[in-house]
């Protein structure tokens, strides 16, 4: 029961989407230009990197909302430990579904790079400053987002099993395999050398 209950919550809140948000605003189809997604990324290169924070902040936080509803719940319902841990890992890998593949956009949704990042700041701090450390770094390093995504979930992989053990780290390679299937048109544009790099993103300003 728990664990379908926490896959609910996950799911429903993940197909809260940012980019919908700024796309009734703007009236602006995000989902259909630019690259093609529905994500912070895309809306940067449409509309700007304001507009952009905005839809990266409101998946991020939806994340995170999620997982401290669903710890709230758990705590009250007396569950800790490491039940209480994987409950909230399954709860993170249904908030990327439900954003990646909502029932609200036909199944056809972002990435989930940002909701990511709500995950890792509501799972454990440590967890969230390596993992964001690590994004940041090889993203500007390289000066490709999906990079520093690729390199942020190993460092996820490899804190949660240093962390939490065994059953969550298989809940990450779940994860893991799902972005790199929805980051995968993103690679053969690096190796041709067609991938919008971050810097260029910053530079539209409307």
């Amino acid at each position: 029961m728990y664990v379908l209950l926490v896959s609910l919550i996950g799911y429903l809140i993940g197909c809260v989407h940012g980019s919908q948000v700024v796309s009734k605003y703007k009236k602006v189809d995000i989902k259909n230009k630019g690259v093609k997604n529905s994500g912070a990324s895309n809306t940067t290169i449409l509309l700007g990197w304001k507009y952009g924070i905005l839809v990266a902040l409101i998946d991020v936080f939806k994340a995170t909302l999620s997982i401290l509803l669903v710890l709230y719940f758990l705590n009250d319902q007396g569950i800790t430990g490491e039940t209480q841990t994987l409950l909230v890992y399954i709860n993170a890998l249904f908030i990327i579904l439900g954003h990646n593949y909502p029932v609200t956009m036909k199944f056809s949704g972002g990435k989930g790079t940002a909701s990511l990042v709500g995950v890792l700041l509501a799972i454990d701090w440590k967890v969230a400053v390596i993992g964001i450390g690590i994004l940041l770094l090889f993203t500007l390093t390289t000066d490709y987002l999906v990079v520093g995504v690729l390199f942020m979930y190993f460092s996820f992989l490899v804190t949660t099993y240093f962390f939490f053990g065994i059953e969550p780290t298989m809940v990450v390679v779940l994860l893991s395999i799902i972005s790199i299937m929805k980051h995968m048109e993103n690679y053969k544009r690096i190796l041709n050398k067609e991938e919008t790099k971050l810097s260029s993103m910053f530079k539209k300003e409307s």
